[in-house]
């Protein structure tokens, strides 16, 4: 009877293994997650500058997440727009955040150290100018506002409210409302959020804090 037993639930675990593989395969969910080995080398960096600005519940994860989507984690990395280094930082942006913040005064987009520290600055300065019905719903329009800038997120919700929906929430609600982008610029954009945090943050879930995870 316990060789039985044992058998039982030896299937029954192997059958639940495959299902989640081929739900895993359909959902394009990966199972087993990697960090990439470039991503390695500027995890330490990437901590130090978010737990300064952040503080210890620095949603990390999620910051690596976004270098994985802007670069690749490659410092030379040019975009055919103009975007430059590991964030990826327009020539303005960059202008405009060096002016901000004394530390980024050097401005090089290209410098790896002066690049994670400024996504990270960027992050923040946008997070705290928007108000979310949830911390997950906070997160989406920052990374809209990294994407795509703060303005358009500001308007989108605006825009939700008119149509009786609920400003403070980003799924389902203002991810829906297009205030005047392209239709390119706004597939583009409503995207970010949902790359980052569902497709590329599981591949850095053990640098710290995940969000809506």
């Amino acid at each position: 009877m316990r060789v039985v037993h044992r058998t039982n639930k030896c299937f029954k675990f192997c059958a639940y293994a495959l299902v989640a593989l081929l739900l895993s395969s359909l959902l394009c969910v990966p199972l087993a997650l990697a960090t990439p080995a470039k991503a390695e080398q500027y995890q330490r960096t990437l901590t130090r500058e978010s737990y300064a600005v952040w503080g210890l519940n620095a949603p990390i994860p999620v910051f690596a997440a976004q270098i994985h989507q802007e670069s690749q984690w490659k410092t030379t990395a040019l975009s055919p727009v103009g975007a430059q280094g590991l964030a990826q930082f327009m020539p303005k942006t960059a202008d405009w955040i060096s002016a901000l913040y004394p530390e980024l005064a050097d401005n090089q987009p290209y410098n790896p150290d002066w690049a994670l520290r400024a996504l990270v600055r960027y992050n923040r300065y946008n997070y705290e100018q928007i108000n979310a019905r949830t911390e997950c719903d906070r997160m989406a329009f920052m990374l809209s506002a990294y994407n795509g800038g703060l303005g358009w997120v500001q308007r989108d919700k605006r825009k939700a409210k008119a149509q009786g929906l609920d400003p403070l929430i980003y799924w389902q609600s203002v991810e829906l409302v297009n205030s005047g982008r392209s239709r390119a610029n706004f597939a583009e954009n409503r995207g970010y959020p949902q790359r980052i945090i569902y497709r590329w943050q599981p591949l850095y879930i053990n640098w710290g804090i995940p969000q809506c995870l």
